[in-house]
């Protein structure tokens, strides 16, 4: 499996060359360890994209130049625009009769901005527009030389010679596609024909597959080392001193068979636009993919022009982006992050959860959203807020770490019951929730029932609460009990004080108290057990439709009663504990869980057990169980390769004292987009990657696990290898990145 690197991500990874990831190295909270990332500046990269109008044409962009006002000039379906450099407003050049299909823009040394269109050559100098004659149009391609300019086309070669353009007698094939001057003056054309080097009025034509992949010759440009890049049908071919150096493939990166264009950055980079996103290579071949609607406006590129901070302008089949290179430190992006969730994504009465575009993709639309995990999701936040307050002593941090407590704990109160708790509360007069209130006709029922056989028909999810103020939603499952649990320990060990200590245990005591009077299974208002939160020994043990949960299920429990074990010293907890290890084999069946059935594989099953292990590690006192536990965590992590799972490696971190995964926790942190919109990415259109089962049999994904840039907006339940992502009508909270940089800081992994 090949590794995807970023360019802006290597010199982070080379930096961190010295840092150790010996999953044997030991760390102690206040002792110096080779294992830290000293938080320097480094490119962060943003998007912002332009339309030109409502009309399509106008925003089928071919062509795209920087002039040296910084405005920016289009070639377009409909004509030339131009945007200045203050403002988002794309103005047309050429109107009247002349308007029509342009196809090339340049710049020239003086200033000067050449246009190829359907009916000739235009100039803009000194804010004057002025048509040339002399060439004969349509003219598609104008490129400069250290004398001027070359315009062609179907009709011919055009060379500009002071103030005129005089024709060139070279032949080639009519079907001009790109064309491009090298540093000793000679003119290279890129046609469906091959490549021609046209030199003192003759011309040379290289199109056999040991000179160039295939000979429909699209892009032509230079690297710094004068290399000629040449964008074919298939993919790039590198050629120097007129010989072919290196192909550059799908199996090389190329993430389209479709080159259409291929530009050089100010910082060295080739960046080669295809049907399926923009490729930048470096001067190794190391290579970054930007595509998707997080990065362009379309996935077919068409062509790059870059203005003088370096940052890139891409013309797209459906308008024009702007990939902006910024400098910031992980401090910096924390402030950012931090910055918009305090802004948008706490809702009261402390819920930390997503927003709703109610129109696709534009932001200005969003309202707060409710969602399922609503308790699992602020049990994160509070967890963020705990280690923030540990590595910083900041009150602010207790304080909202403490809100978000009483939040978790007023989903019990809202039920009204002994123990059970909500899933999520919204406020009465919300138009919109997810999984409405509705009833089951015998047919849907019977339908749900084939698939699943323990579905569970809940036709009352939200109820009122008893002072009207809310409406609260039932059948809790497992992962929210996790989340609660994980969120409690967190702010016990890290940020409360003696008297939180006892609110959290009381409150914690509560919630296993009910459970352990209902055989270990969470009931509803209804007196059944939810769908989920299933843990007694008769499902888990004695029915085969439970088999799939049988080894989480049992390890969740006992974490359960371990943890409210040792907050209240009770030894009830610890005899049932025990009971159900003696008893009902629930230590053997935690065994399994690194060894489960393929089929019952899930990946969200992993960030759930990273929620647990710390909890159990901490408070486990028999050195044989211990051992076990551990055991089962190293085995756990190591089956987790590629430390695609921030959370999962800083648990593994505060849990045993062992650093793992730290230039990919690293590397992460620096990479993630400030843009959260969950983007839809399609990883099926790329030609880069295959289709595989693995490493979750159930899903499709790619061979390649994507960088944080070309993921959809990331929760740390979701496979990241999945092969489709994103939901263009939402907008995820930024604490997926907010908790381990926090985590990360507080176990000096990150150095201030």
């Amino acid at each position: 499996m090949r590794n995807l690197k970023l360019f802006f991500v290597i010199p982070c990874i080379l930096a961190l060359g010295f840092i150790s990831c010996n999953p044997q190295a030991k760390h102690t909270r206040n002792s110096v360890k080779p294992e830290v990332y000293p938080d320097t500046a480094f490119v962060q990269e943003t998007h912002d994209a332009y339309m030109v109008s409502p009309d399509n044409e106008d925003n089928q962009v071919r062509s795209i130049a920087v002039d040296q006002a910084a405005n920016v000039w289009i070639a377009t379906a409909s004509g030339i625009f131009r945007k200045t450099a203050d403002s988002r407003k794309w103005e047309p050049i050429i109107s009247g009769e002349d308007r029509g299909p342009a196809y090339s823009i340049v710049v020239n040394p003086d200033g000067a901005v050449l246009i190829g269109t359907w009916n000739g050559i235009y100039r803009f100098f000194n804010t004057q527009l002025q048509k040339e004659e002399g060439a004969n149009p349509p003219i598609s391609i104008v490129c400069n030389d250290d004398e001027g300019n070359y315009a062609m086309g179907p009709n011919g070669i055009w060379h500009s010679k002071g103030n005129k353009w005089v024709e060139e007698e070279y032949a080639l094939a009519r079907s001009v596609r790109d064309a491009a001057v090298d540093g000793k003056g000679n003119l290279w054309v890129g046609t469906d024909a091959g490549l021609y080097i046209c030199q003192n009025g003759k011309t040379t034509l290289f199109q056999n597959t040991e000179e160039l992949i295939s000979c429909y010759v699209k892009a032509i440009s230079f690297s710094p080392k004068g290399d000629l890049w040449a964008g074919v049908l298939g993919g790039v071919s590198v050629r120097r001193d007129e010989r072919l150096i290196k192909n550059l493939t799908p199996e090389e990166g190329i993430s389209s068979a479709n080159v259409n264009c291929i530009s050089q950055s100010p910082d060295g980079l080739m960046w080669v636009g295809t049907d399926v996103g923009v490729v930048r290579f470096d001067k190794d071949y190391s290579h970054s993919l930007r595509f998707s609607r997080r990065w362009l406006t379309n996935n077919k590129v068409n062509d790059v022009a870059f203005d003088r901070e370096g940052n890139a302008w891409v013309a797209t089949d459906h308008g024009v982006s702007n990939i902006k290179r910024n400098l910031m430190t992980l401090a910096d992006k924390e402030k950012n992050f931090y910055s918009q969730l305090m802004k948008k994504y706490i809702r009261a009465p402390w819920t930390c959860g997503s927003l709703r575009l109610q129109v696709p993709g534009d932001t200005s639309s969003w309202v707060n959203s409710d969602d399922d995990n609503d308790g699992e999701y602020t049990g994160g936040y509070l967890a963020m807020e705990s280690f923030r307050y540990a590595a910083t002593k900041d009150p602010d941090a207790k304080i909202k770490a403490r809100k978000a407590f009483e939040f978790l704990k007023y989903l019990q109160t809202v039920t009204g019951t002994e123990g059970f708790f909500a899933r999520s509360i919204v406020p009465p007069d919300w138009t919109y929730v997810h999984d409405l209130n509705r009833t089951y006709t015998p047919k849907q029922l019977a339908e749900e029932l084939v698939k699943d056989p323990r579905y569970k028909p809940v036709e009352i999810r939200w109820r009122k609460s008893a002072d009207g103020k809310w409406l609260w939603k039932g059948d809790t499952s497992t992962d929210e009990m996790d989340g609660h649990m994980m969120g409690y320990f967190y702010f016990y060990e890290l940020a409360a004080d003696s008297t939180e200590k006892i609110l959290v245990r009381d409150h914690v005591k509560k919630i296993i108290d009910h459970l352990i009077e209902t055989g270990y299974n969470l009931l509803d208002l209804d007196g059944t057990p939810t769908h989920w939160a299933i843990w007694s020994p008769e499902q888990l043990n004695h029915d085969p439709d439970w088999a799939s949960e049988r080894s989480i299920n049992s390890f969740e429990l006992l974490t359960y009663l371990k943890f409210v074990g040792h907050l209240t010293g009770d030894e009830k907890y610890e005899k049932e504990y025990r009971r159900l290890i003696d008893k009902e084999g629930y230590l053997d069946n935690v065994s399994h869980l690194n060894q489960k059935n393929p089929a019952w594989q899930i990946y969200f099953d992993r960030t759930l057990e990273g929620y647990l292990f710390p909890i159990i590690l901490k408070y486990e006192k028999d050195p044989k169980l211990k051992e076990f536990y551990q055991k089962l965590m190293d085995e756990w992590m190591k089956n987790q390769p590629f430390g695609e799972n921030l959370i999962n490696n800083l648990s593994y971190a505060y849990a045993t004292g062992k650093t793992v995964n730290v230039p990919q926790t690293i590397g992460f942190l620096r990479d993630a987009p400030l843009d959260l919109v969950d983007w839809p990415i399609n990883h099926t259109l790329r030609e880069d990657v295959q289709i595989v089962r693995s490493p979750i049999l159930e899903e499709i994904q790619i061979s390649e696990l994507p960088p944080a840039s070309m993921r959809a907006t990331v929760r740390w339940d979701k496979n990241p290898w999945s092969a489709v992502q994103g939901n263009l009508t939402q907008v995820r909270e930024p604490v997926f990145w907010l908790w381990p940089y926090w985590e990360a800081r507080y176990l000096g992994i990150i150095q201030k």
